[in-house]
């Protein structure tokens, strides 16, 4: 991982994840050094990267989210080539793999929705070796434990999380970060 994406990660203890304009427009002021993007289409994800690189913060596309682009490669090579995103956000491991080799910082998403899920993680963790990756749902403090400890890689928590005890419970179970789009706990 770059030294700017680390300082970057360690500096935003909630990274502020963005799903419309009106929810960008607020994540500019916040302290998060971080925005992910969760929405947009292929029309318009230049223009919403542009504004987060404008305020000084560094962009994260959920590639997976971003309407007219298909879980393939040239997806990737899109958004390196036409934007200027630092990095992706996917649940396919196959494109956070490319994404590396392209020097982009990489976030691999899981759903921890059961042990079988849990237990593919460190494989695929080992695989495709992402910069971080993000486990949701959050507020699973014993399993969030558990996935730090197999995980060599910093890891995000994200979703369910709209309190300050939020926050706090999921740091202490090893969380390097939190990410949001309740916009009350970016400004906290």
């Amino acid at each position: 991982m770059k030294k700017e994406h680390r300082d970057a990660l360690y500096e935003s203890p909630v990274i502020a994840a963005v799903n419309s304009f009106e929810s960008l427009e607020k994540s500019l002021s916040c302290s998060s050094r971080i925005i992910f993007i969760l929405f947009g289409n292929i029309c318009n994800i230049s223009e919403i990267v542009a504004k987060i690189k404008e305020a000084g913060k560094l962009a994260v596309v959920h590639i997976d989210l971003i309407t007219g682009l298909a879980s393939k490669e040239i997806a990737v090579d899109f958004i390196k080539e036409r934007t200027d995103a630092d990095g992706i956000i996917s649940t396919k491991p196959a494109l956070v793999k490319y994404a590396r080799k392209l020097s982009m910082f990489t976030v691999l998403r899981f759903f921890v929705i059961d042990s079988l899920a849990f237990s593919n993680m460190e494989k695929q963790i080992q695989n495709v070796k992402p910069d971080v990756i993000e486990v949701l749902p959050a507020l699973m403090p014993r399993i969030l434990t558990r996935i730090c400890s197999i995980s060599h890689v910093p890891v995000i928590t994200g979703g369910l999380i709209s309190e300050k005890e939020d926050i706090t419970s999921m740091r202490s179970a090893g969380a390097s970060c939190v990410s949001s789009t309740s916009e009350n706990i970016w400004f906290l």
